[in-house]
């Protein structure tokens, strides 16, 4: 096998998505929604192993991690105890000829020069633009009963914090996890997935006291890099960004970006901070409520430190697609692969006949093996080299072909997506092997 290319373009990821039925442009058949995307069927089965997968990774010995759904919706009054009503902006330009709008501070925007749209220099001041998409509550519109989609979920975990604490009698350490959406109004999404209006995170709070969290913080940092080198992300794209004291967000201790490599440089892939007590002192302060944690050994009450991991699945997703895509020769062919790890591969398994005639016995094969790996596909259309080729583009790991030889030797031939190499394994050993690699349930 020769390899040819190993270069992902935005553009080749874009149209591998929708090609293959990753992803497609939400309302697409009226004009489509700049920043909201669909997932199809491979999409959302490969966005489930990612979930699947960050949640494994969260498991650890040194305290509970307990779940939580919080609303989409958040009052008033919470959002500016959190400093979003205040500070949760970017500045935004617009060109008075061509009506296109910009963030000012976007690296490829230089507001001295002219418009990159239209050519003319004719821009309005820059304004800050709140990202938050703001709603009223209930039938009266006089501005009494504001409210906002939630533009991140940490702050439904730190206005839940007593009631998580005192019904699961947690004791510090101990941490929330939380999956879910959120929204923010960009000025400008870009870069297909990467900078999206609608979007999903996955986020631990981690809950402890103020004499451990550096070394919590550190604790951390070590399991996410393990996360990502678990998932099969190529570890030399991958760089962790330590804050400097003037990048810090004014709240926190230290904080450090996992950064990827992508075609348009590095970028945050996640970010793990140190918030210190801010979080919650903050809504102490603003519901009246106290949310401090009484000490039965010292008898005194204190207010956690919270040490924040924060990992976007759409944008872990594209990272996925960009890491795993590969253009190759193999038996002549040009063709293009997802390496991916057989632990997050949304097909685990494709079963094919030799030709129709053995289409019976394959199916009966196909129809046992899935009662202990649901997300297999049976495909005999086509030459057994194309039926490969549709496999290796979504990044199924192994093939299996039922030939003639299977009824006698009670074996199938099992391929390997990555190398081309061809085993003969018997028909009652197959889940055997599957689990060897990484194939399971």
């Amino acid at each position: 096998m020769e390899q040819k290319s190993t270069h992902a373009t935005l553009d080749k990821i874009i149209s591998l998505c929708k090609r293959k039925g990753f992803v497609f442009q939400t309302a697409e058949i009226y004009g489509g929604l700049n920043g909201v995307y669909d997932f199809g069927h491979l999409g959302f089965l490969l966005r489930e192993n990612i979930k699947q997968a960050w949640k494994k990774s969260i498991e650890n010995d040194l305290g509970e991690i307990y779940t939580l759904e919080g609303s989409l919706l958040g009052v008033h009054r919470m959002w500016e105890a959190s400093g979003h009503v205040e500070n949760f902006h970017d500045p935004m330009i617009d060109c008075k000829n061509c009506k296109k709008r910009f963030r000012a501070d976007d690296d490829s925007m230089d507001i001295n020069k002219c418009c990159p749209d239209c050519g003319i220099k004719n821009w309005t001041e820059v304004r800050n633009f709140n990202l938050m998409f703001k709603t009223e509550v209930g039938a009266v519109s006089d501005g009494s009963a504001y409210a906002y989609l939630r533009p991140e979920t940490a702050q439904t975990i730190f206005i839940n914090f007593k009631n998580m604490m005192t019904t699961n009698r947690a004791k510090l350490p101990f941490g929330v996890a939380q999956i879910g959406k959120s929204f923010r109004n960009e000025i400008t999404p870009k870069q297909f997935l990467f900078r999206l209006r609608e979007f999903e995170q996955m986020e631990l709070e981690w809950f402890c006291k103020e004499e451990t969290s550096m070394d919590m913080f550190n604790f951390w940092l070590e399991k996410r890099r393990e996360f990502y080198k678990n998932i099969g992300l190529n570890m030399d794209k991958i760089r962790f960004h330590a804050h400097s004291k003037e990048e810090l967000a004014h709240y926190s201790v230290c904080c450090t970006d996992i950064e990827y490599q992508f075609p348009f440089g590095f970028k945050e892939l996640e970010g793990i901070a140190h918030r210190g007590t801010f979080d919650l002192t903050q809504h102490s302060k603003f519901s009246g409520k106290d949310l401090a944690v009484f000490d039965e050994e010292t008898k005194t009450s204190s207010t956690p430190v919270v040490v924040e991991t924060s990992v976007g699945v759409d944008r872990l997703f594209l990272t996925v697609l960009f890491d795993a895509y590969y253009e190759d020769e193999m038996d002549g062919e040009t063709r293009v692969v997802l390496k991916l790890d057989p632990t997050i591969a949304p097909i685990k398994l494709a079963i094919f006949p030799l030709t129709k005639k053995l289409e019976e016995p394959a199916h009966n094969l196909f129809k046992e093996i899935r009662k202990s790996i649901p997300h297999i596909q049976f495909d005999v259309t086509g030459s057994i080299g194309k039926r490969y080729r549709r496999q290796d583009e979504i990044g199924t790991p192994f093939c299996i072909t039922y030939d003639f030889e299977s009824e006698v030797d009670k074996a199938v031939t099992i391929r390997d997506r990555d190398t081309g190499k061809q085993e003969r394994v018997a028909i009652a050993e197959i889940l055997s092997y599957l689990t060897q690699h990484n194939i399971t349930k």
